[in-house]
């Protein structure tokens, strides 16, 4: 794999739709994005504003949406698929239900038996991390060899997710397809020049 990764996108969880819509919009003009997904954290009514808001931010530059677990939601709203948080047990429901022109993703941590597992289940992409220690994953780091295993191994795209940092990114970027930021720049004052000094 030599083309660099693609940048994927995470909303803040429990984000409120109307706070975020002008933040998006910057932060997705100037930065291609492959993918923006909506974080869960929010009650289903502000997830809904929140995937319609996303849906036509992103679908007006060609970006695809998906949405963490709520299958039933990423339908009802014309979004393009979901993340699934629980690795391959929700693989082949959230197929049948969304059909084979959806994405379906999986988080998988650390585990590559996981990530396998999705991937022969159809997955889209599977996702592992943290990259490094994080207080929001609540779990030991993913070995770096993870991802280089993979991608010399399985066609199935790759994203890192979880504490990634610049130089992470230049570790990751031989071995990934895409690399996942979210709490790396909202926490941030200014989330454009904080991905701008990441992703830069």
């Amino acid at each position: 794999m030599t083309d660099a990764p693609q940048l994927y996108l995470m909303t803040p969880a429990g984000a409120q739709a109307s706070a975020l819509g002008p933040l998006l919009t910057e932060v997705m003009d100037r930065f291609p994005t492959a993918c923006l997904r909506i974080r869960s954290g929010a009650e289903e009514d502000e997830l809904g504003r929140l995937a319609d808001l996303a849906r036509e931010i992103a679908h007006a530059r060609d970006v695809a949406v998906v949405i963490d677990d709520h299958v039933k939601l990423a339908q009802r709203h014309g979004l393009d698929g979901v993340h699934l948080s629980d690795g391959a047990r929700s693989v082949r429901y959230a197929r049948k239900e969304l059909g084979d022109d959806a994405i379906v993703g999986a988080f998988c941590g650390p585990s590559r038996h996981e990530g396998m597992t999705a991937a022969e289940h159809g997955a889209d992409y599977v996702a592992f991390g943290p990259v490094s220690d994080s207080a929001l994953y609540k779990r030991e780091p993913v070995e770096l060899e993870l991802f280089q295993w993979w991608s010399e191994m399985i066609e199935v795209p790759v994203v890192a997710e979880g504490a990634i940092t610049r130089d992470l990114i230049a570790q990751l970027s031989p071995v990934t397809d895409f690399i996942a930021l979210g709490a790396e720049i909202w926490a941030q004052d200014d989330p454009v020049t904080a991905l701008a000094q990441l992703w830069g």
